[in-house]
């Protein structure tokens, strides 16, 4: 019922306002988008956020065997196709549609997630932002001297949120100072709950839905930043968070987490609790590789996801799908 309603409001405001563009997140979204495009005669573009095939079985929504799959895949496909441009997280999401959807280049374009690199920056020593950051420990709960790893995210079997937290069991008793900050929503109780099953407890604090204007003063508390999640479709938009607060990154081992960290990363055996355990203790005991990794992970936030250079590259895409949508329009007419 919400992509109904999504429907008639997008079709209120598209009359209203006429738009130039339309620029349509998820192949739901999109799905309204073409009917939009028809309607107003202007060019469509979907900001691919991963496959909604892929994205339902990685939810549990959808079963490989279901009778269902043979049909959201061809939809999703068509959707793909009346798009006049496709603009994906990671070259990896690119070469997938490409590959998979039969999308030809000319329609593709990649452009990585960005972030505010003046508003996330690493923690400066200074005493006002320390008294912050011991007021917003308080706050929270956790005790004094604790190294702190943090996560931010939505907490779901797909984002390896259970995975985190078993790793957490795992390196309790091997680095007794560790502390797990987890933030995020739904249902964080569920969580605390897990949490307390394993006995950790006490090792991890579970605050829920953090707000993003808020989220660089949550992610300065950390020592290290993980991002367990378990998609290998979907693109990975935390990591660029945690590398413009110049936090060594701990992921597991896919595509999309290679492009995205590149040589700044610690990369842990995919899905494997045991694994990422050890590689979050690579990264708080040998400090001399983390600040080496967070100072190449800051320079490589600044270099390529910077708000402004993302904003600059869409403006460009835009411009470049009006200009082929006026060479079409024009063609057409000659051609009448």
């Amino acid at each position: 019922y919400l992509d109904v309603g999504l429907a008639w409001r997008s079709l209120r405001v598209a009359l209203q306002i006429r738009p130039t563009i339309i620029h349509a997140h998820t192949h739901e979204a999109a799905a309204i988008g073409v009917a939009l495009k028809r309607l107003l005669g202007v060019p469509l573009i979907l900001d691919y956020q991963g496959s909604m095939t892929s994205e339902m079985l990685d939810h549990g929504f959808l079963k490989p065997n279901s009778p269902l799959h043979g049909s959201l895949v061809a939809l999703e496909r068509r959707i793909n196709r009346r798009a006049d441009a496709l603009i994906t997280s990671t070259n990896n999401a690119a070469a997938l549609l490409r590959r998979d959807g039969g999308v030809a280049d000319e329609r593709l374009y990649a452009v990585t997630d960005g972030v505010n690199t003046e508003r996330f920056r690493p923690f400066d020593g200074s005493p006002a932002w320390e008294a912050q950051r011991q007021e917003l420990r308080a706050q929270l709960g956790i005790p004094p001297g604790r190294r702190i790893i943090v996560y931010a995210g939505l907490l779901q079997v797909y984002q390896g949120t259970h995975v985190l937290i078993e790793a957490a069991q795992q390196l309790a008793p091997l680095v007794p100072d560790a502390h797990f900050l987890i933030m995020g929503y739904p249902d964080p109780h569920s969580y605390r709950d897990y949490a307390a099953s394993l006995g950790i407890a006490d090792r991890v604090t579970l605050p829920g839905r953090v707000f993003y204007k808020d989220l660089h003063s949550y992610l300065a508390l950390g020592d290290v930043a993980v991002a367990p999640k378990m998609s290998r479709t979907e693109g990975n938009g935390k990591i660029a968070d945690y590398l413009a607060m110049g936090l060594p990154v701990v992921a597991f081992d896919t595509s999309v987490n290679r492009e995205m960290l590149g040589d700044t990363g610690i990369f842990a055996a995919y899905g494997s609790p045991t694994d990422l355990a050890a590689k979050i203790k690579l990264a708080l005991e040998d400090r001399a590789l983390a600040h080496r990794l967070g100072a190449a992970g800051r320079a490589r936030a600044l270099a390529n996801f910077s708000w402004d250079k993302g904003a600059r590259r869409i403006e460009a895409i835009y411009d470049e799908v009006l200009a082929r949508r006026a060479t079409q329009t024009k063609a057409e007419t000659i051609g009448r």
